[in-house]
């Protein structure tokens, strides 16, 4: 007995030091026609791609292939279409519905919507943004809604919503007077739909604060207001003094190695996110030739977000009106001189700000309208993109290694980038989200 009962508690200790091996993973074979390689900029005719779990293992020929296809793989032929990596938009807002003056605004996000609704909405939005093909997100701020974005993305990453992968940047940063809500009686404390902060000290502070709590990135307004003057120019209320963008880039550049996004229209509150060390310029509505030469010598990103800024114009002879119009006109210039001289340019639509119903592709026609050919603007929400985002080879190409991010078009968008508006298939890490 006492031999049998030490073979039966031999043979346990070996069971159970052996843990069950992890179930391989699944293998999927997408078989195109015309896949667009933004890597090398080009049009590539009869590939496959192999996906093992949500990673893309290697892209092939379909023709006189190397390699057999694995087997039990599921096939998915998407040979009528042409093939396109998963889009970037580098500047989203989930937390906003559009700000239709006719819905209320921007005010009633903070003075009328709950957080509880405002997340539900957020995560609407988060699987519209998805199913148009945006497959990764860089949403800036959550404006008012503290850290939701933080949970948004847990909740993304583990698997209980659909929506892109996100990079957040929670709350933002301004300074006193320099951000929403505005013009309500002083008798009393009203929200603000950024984090306010006064001096170098409270910057850093309130940057540390937002990375402790989940920012990938910061975000600082370094223009608020603007206006049009008596002689006809663009005028932008400047917010953070040089002193304090400096320590906010500082300490995150230094202590957390994080990046720091400067939303700046134009003038003096523009050209201390420049000196002050932002890694990119939000919208950037009018740039000067001095200020594009530091940008391309410092190596800062320009978003330029040129879709919003054509919603909801104020009556054409009052001094909104008059802003909404200038906008415009300095804009797209701005863009084309930017581009024209080598500004690291990537895609961003302030989607949020207009609805989520709303094509978001519809920043690419305006982009090549200013200048950019069809396949630099595809690239810009692609490769460029994950170049800002430090997923340069993960993100943005259909290549070896990158995430199993690929969606799929009607005709040829290299040639016609209007067609990036209407996404017939979408796949995310491995699992696809739209057929």
């Amino acid at each position: 007995m006492k031999n049998i009962l030490a073979v039966l508690l031999l043979l346990g200790s070996v069971c159970y030091s052996q843990p069950a091996q992890p179930k391989p993973e699944p293998y999927t074979i997408i078989r195109t026609s015309a896949m667009v390689d933004t890597a090398a900029g080009e049009v590539r005719q009869g590939f496959a791609i192999i996906i093992r779990g949500n990673k893309i293992e290697r892209v092939q020929p379909e023709v006189g292939r190397v390699e057999p296809f694995p087997k039990d793989a599921a096939v998915i032929d998407l040979r009528r279409f042409t093939v396109l990596p998963g889009l970037i938009d580098t500047h989203t807002h989930i937390f906003l519905q559009g700000e239709d003056p006719a819905e209320g605004g921007y005010d009633k996000y903070l003075l009328k919507d709950s957080i509880g609704y405002r997340v539900a909405r957020a995560t609407e939005s988060a699987r519209l943004g998805l199913e148009q093909g945006f497959t990764t997100i860089r949403d800036l701020e959550t404006e008012g809604a503290g850290y939701g974005d933080v949970g948004v993305k847990r909740a993304i990453d583990e698997g209980h919503i659909p929506g892109p992968r996100m990079f957040v940047v929670t709350r933002a940063i301004s300074t006193t007077g320099g951000y929403d809500l505005h013009g309500f009686t002083p008798e009393w404390d009203w929200p603000h739909g950024v984090q306010i902060i006064d001096g170098p000290v409270e910057a850093r502070k309130a940057a540390r604060e937002q990375m402790e709590h989940g920012a990938d990135w910061i975000k600082v307004y370094m223009t608020h207001r603007s206006w049009v003057d008596n002689d006809g120019n663009l005028v932008s209320q400047p917010t953070l003094t040089l002193e304090e963008i400096r320590a906010i880039t500082d300490e995150a550049h230094n202590s957390w190695h994080r990046k720091v996004a400067c939303h700046a229209y134009n003038g003096v509150g523009l050209q201390r996110a420049l000196d002050g060390g932002c890694d990119s310029i939000e919208h950037g509505l009018e740039l000067t030739d001095a200020n594009i030469a530091q940008m391309v010598r410092q190596g800062t990103w320009y978003v330029p977000t040129l879709t919003p800024y054509y919603y909801w114009w104020a009556e054409e002879n009052t001094p909104a009106g008059r802003r909404d119009r200038k906008r415009v006109e300095v804009h797209g210039p701005s863009f084309s001189k930017a581009y024209k001289a080598g500004v690291k340019i990537a895609f961003g639509t302030d989607a949020g700000s207009f609805h989520w119903t709303d094509p978001i592709a519809q920043e690419f026609p305006r982009m090549v309208e200013f200048g950019m050919k069809p396949m630099e603007a595809i690239q810009s929400a692609a490769t460029r993109a994950a170049e800002l985002l430090g997923m340069e080879g993960k993100l943005g190409v259909i290549a070896p290694g990158a995430f199993a991010d690929i969606i799929a078009v009607d005709g040829d968008p290299t040639k016609d980038v209007g067609v990036l508006k209407n996404v017939r298939f979408v796949m995310k890490d491995g699992k696809v989200v739209k057929q």
